[in-house]
């Protein structure tokens, strides 16, 4: 395997993130449509956004997603997202924990985002890899309230220091879900979860899923990019985030946590993944640009204008609420219908109802 400081590889997903931006698939909402109300009988004022996470409360039912940590060069980074999501109240994750608890070093990397945010929503991150003890540690380093554990085996396939076996994933995941005292969240990576394994992972115990389809930070290609000019061919692996959201909702429960995440970087795409049952949306990519490329006001002032542009959408649909939205009339074209069509799901059931 090739020998690469975690450090270096840490500064070059960011870097590559930036360079080679989203997709190059696409998240898929464009083949989603809402019907325009002409009658909605709302104010701005009357639009409630807030939500619950099992008994968590967000006054915003956003999520900036795990994106970097461990090395010192990203505490401004990081401290910068954690201020950022403070201004609005959105939940924030930091990035893969796994190497820091495993090397016991540059905890302060990700300590930053809890000093900044004493009384925000903080999810820890490791690989499903971890054994129970380092995932503990995880979420202690953080006093998290929830903890992200990761899968990417495309990404990992990709890297040329990349794990290449991934036997007893669903096991060791479970032995941390049995052992941990906060809510497990399995999260995808940017290549999306079918059905198939979110049943697995329902009878294993799992409820909280963090979907990560594809669509937004593509991290095979950004792994493709590191050691070669040439294209990966899993650059265009993965289902989308709007496909993978349909997966998601027709097998899970109504206490069953859904987080949207993908490729997501407005209003309006927000909205439709809250018509398709998302409870929280997830997103990274565009916020990190904001900081890195402009500065914090602007990535707070995008994370608003975010908030206001899902209100608007809600008020013409007639949607006061997000259970309101779930229920808003919805057509699909394109695509996603094709591939509804060919998962033999019932599109007029979806579109009449999509809560879980």
């Amino acid at each position: 395997m090739v020998d690469m400081s975690r450090e270096q590889r840490k500064l070059d997903h960011i870097r590559y993130a930036l360079e080679l931006g989203d997709g190059p698939l696409p998240n898929g909402f464009t083949d989603m449509h809402f019907l325009h109300n002409c009658l909605p009988e709302l104010a701005p004022a009357d639009i409630d956004i807030t939500t619950t996470l099992g008994g968590i409360k967000l006054s915003v039912p956003f999520l900036i997603n795990a994106i970097t940590g461990g090395t010192d060069n990203v505490i401004d980074i990081n401290r910068k997202l954690a201020q950022t999501a403070k201004s609005v109240g959105a939940a924030i994750a930091v990035g893969s924990q796994y190497g820091a608890v495993k090397s016991k070093s540059s905890y302060q990397s990700f300590k930053v985002v809890r000093e900044v945010y004493p009384n925000g929503v903080v999810f820890a991150n490791v690989s499903a890899l971890a054994t129970p003890d380092e995932a503990a540690e995880a979420v202690k380093m953080l006093d998290a309230d929830a903890l992200q554990v990761h899968l990417n085996p495309a990404q990992e396939l990709v890297m040329p220091e990349g794990d290449r076996n991934f036997k007893g994933l669903l096991d060791n995941m479970r032995r941390i879900l049995e052992h941990s005292e906060v809510p497990v969240i399995v999260k995808e990576t940017g290549c999306g979860m079918a059905a198939e394994q979110i049943k697995q992972m329902l009878v294993f115990g799992f409820t909280w899923f963090d979907i990560g389809g594809a669509g937004g930070t593509n991290f095979p290609a950004i792994e493709a990019k590191r050691f070669t000019s040439q294209k990966s061919v899993l650059a265009e692996w993965g289902i989308n985030t709007a496909k993978t959201l349909t997966e998601a909702f027709s097998v899970c429960g109504r206490n069953d946590i859904i987080i949207a995440s993908g490729g997501i970087r407005d209003g309006l795409t927000a909205a439709k993944a809250f018509a398709l049952s998302a409870d929280v949306v997830g997103m990274s990519g565009n916020i990190l640009r904001y900081i890195i490329e402009k500065d914090i006001e602007e990535a707070q002032r995008a994370l608003t204008d975010i908030i206001n542009d899902l209100k608007m959408v809600m008020l013409l649909t007639g949607s006061s609420d997000l259970k309101a939205l779930r229920n808003a009339p919805i057509y699909f074209t394109g695509e996603l219908r094709e591939f509804l069509l060919g998962r033999n799901y019932d599109i007029s059931k979806i579109s009449a109802v999509r809560k879980r």
